[in-house]
């Protein structure tokens, strides 16, 4: 399966700058779908209201899926791979 990495960064609500990428299958382009797989996201974080846009959030490249990805793109149609300030 071929997926999608979103780069994904997001000012957080204390100021500091979360760093994520949003993986889903590369069938989807439709950046709506994307940034509403990003807001959940944010809300599971408690950064709900966080803005969430092209300027915080494009389309960086296509790859092959990862085996620690796959189950959960299966289940809900995307894995978001936390990098920095996420937790």
């Amino acid at each position: 399966m071929q997926v999608a990495v979103w780069d994904t960064y997001v000012t957080k609500k204390d100021g500091t700058i979360m760093h994520f990428d949003i993986i889903v299958p590369a069938e989807i382009t439709d950046a709506t779908i994307i940034y509403d797989y990003g807001r959940d996201y944010l809300k599971s974080k408690n950064q709900e209201g966080q803005p969430l846009t092209a300027h915080e959030c494009q389309f960086c490249h296509v790859e092959q899926v990862r085996t620690e990805w796959q189950n959960e793109i299966k289940e809900k149609g995307v894995f978001i791979y936390e990098m920095e300030n996420c937790k």
